[in-house]
């Protein structure tokens, strides 16, 4: 084992493996709406740095960072040991590359946006690393949906896991691409190509079949072209071979604190960190909320098209909404949100065995009511519809960032972060 290797080992492994307090940072995907997470992780690193030194990153504080999405990005690059001034210029430059619109594009047949510029501008910063890379300086978790199996894939560097090892027919954790892994958890339905990521080992199979999505379009179609010719192999795209990757925002994790507290926890990940409020903290950071609303008069022509969308959209606030309930319930809250009217915010709740960790939520509500109230920030309904609904739009990130640099200097504090 050659000296970079080792050091990886020590750092990754004294954090996930290591004794003392164990700290998690869970980052919520939304698109450009990632820029109120950015203003929040600065706040943190400010913090952290007043305490320990300008050189500290956010990679040596938390001993898992996981992300689904947008947030899967933002995990990686806080996993790799970049400070925040990188990462925000990183993240700002990013988001107009990955949100560029198809010059010829046939509604529901083709992706919005070109995947190839998005996958450009993560491999340029991840390159060729997997998951086992020595670049890694703490615990990683990204969370994909695999849709041919109908399953959420919680993926981590965890060299304890099940599955980290290569098997009998598959390809372990460790060698997977962390471009291809980070890729597949912003592969939003509509807006970018599914990834196909290779299960089983494929070294026989050319380039252009090994990652069909990963080729330009015009080799896609050319390929396509000859195979209908007779004139190339014709491979079908099997389930063995290949798993189908999407957003893992459309599963129950779009805010993936719960699913990062289980792999921290529960037995088959051998992790096995010791809960309560002492020794474990888990830090939650959204890009957003509001309550979706549409109302009979508004459904118009297209109308089961509207039902559709709006049902999808409510279902992933639904989820986050049930992700953070269960999380206050669970967690000693020093700053806690409200749920509903009906629930309140859960302080007085807790299971039969007491508060299981500390949880500290932080996020904006893109309500009009709640900016003024909480954070004095006057917005024209007009900007607020595309807050809510245009975050593929780069255009509005900057907008992002100004209301999530309020929301940071009010919610988070010094005492929040014991360790």
């Amino acid at each position: 084992m050659n000296e970079a290797a080792a050091d990886h080992e020590i750092s990754r492994d004294k954090h996930l493996f290591g004794p003392g307090p164990k700290q998690i940072l869970s980052l919520d995907g939304g698109g450009v709406g990632g820029a109120i997470t950015l203003a929040f992780l600065e706040r943190i690193e400010t913090l952290l740095q007043q305490r320990y030194g300008k050189d500290f990153c956010l990679g040596e504080h938390f001993d898992l960072v996981g992300g689904t999405s947008a947030g899967a990005v933002m995990a990686c690059f806080v996993a790799l040991g970049m400070q925040m001034a990188s990462i925000k210029n990183l993240y700002l430059n990013l988001a107009p590359f990955a949100f560029k619109r198809l010059r010829w594009r046939i509604p529901l047949l083709r992706a919005k946006f070109d995947t190839s510029s998005l996958r450009r501008k993560i491999e340029d910063v991840v390159g060729s690393r997997t998951l086992s890379s020595s670049d890694l300086i703490t615990g990683l978790c990204v969370i994909a949906k695999r849709m041919d199996t109908g399953r959420p894939w919680i993926i981590s560097n965890n060299p304890r896991a099940p599955y980290w090892e290569n098997g009998d027919g598959y390809i372990g954790n460790k060698h997977y691409p962390l471009a291809n892994v980070v890729r597949a958890s912003t592969a939003a339905p509509q807006l970018f190509d599914p990834e196909l990521l290779p299960i089983i080992p494929t070294e026989t199979l050319p380039e252009v079949l090994q990652k069909p999505f990963n080729a330009p379009r015009a080799v896609r179609v050319f390929h396509a072209l000859l195979q209908k010719a007779g004139l190339g192999e014709r491979v079908n795209i099997d389930p063995k071979i290949y798993g189908l990757f999407i957003d893992g925002g459309v599963s129950p994790h779009n805010n993936p604190s719960l699913a990062l507290f289980h792999m921290a926890t529960l037995n088959p990940f051998n992790i096995k960190w010791p809960p309560g409020p002492d020794r474990l903290t888990v830090i939650s950071i959204g890009t957003g909320t509001f309550q979706h609303r549409l109302s009979y008069e508004a459904l118009g022509f297209a109308r089961y098209a509207k039902l559709a969308i709006y049902a999808l959209r409510s279902l992933i606030t639904d989820a986050e909404m049930l992700v953070l309930m269960l999380m206050q319930w669970m967690g000693e809250c020093p700053a806690p949100w409200q749920i509903n009217s009906e629930i309140g915010n859960l302080v007085s709740d807790a299971p039969s065995g007491g508060k299981m960790f500390r949880f500290l939520r932080y996020d904006v509500q893109l309500e009009k009511d709640w900016l003024q109230r909480e954070l004095d920030y006057d917005v024209s309904d007009e900007i607020l519809e595309r807050l809510r609904w245009r975050w593929d739009d780069p255009e509005i990130m900057h907008e992002y960032y100004r209301i999530g640099s309020i929301a940071a200097e009010k919610q988070v504090k010094a005492e929040h972060f014991l360790k």
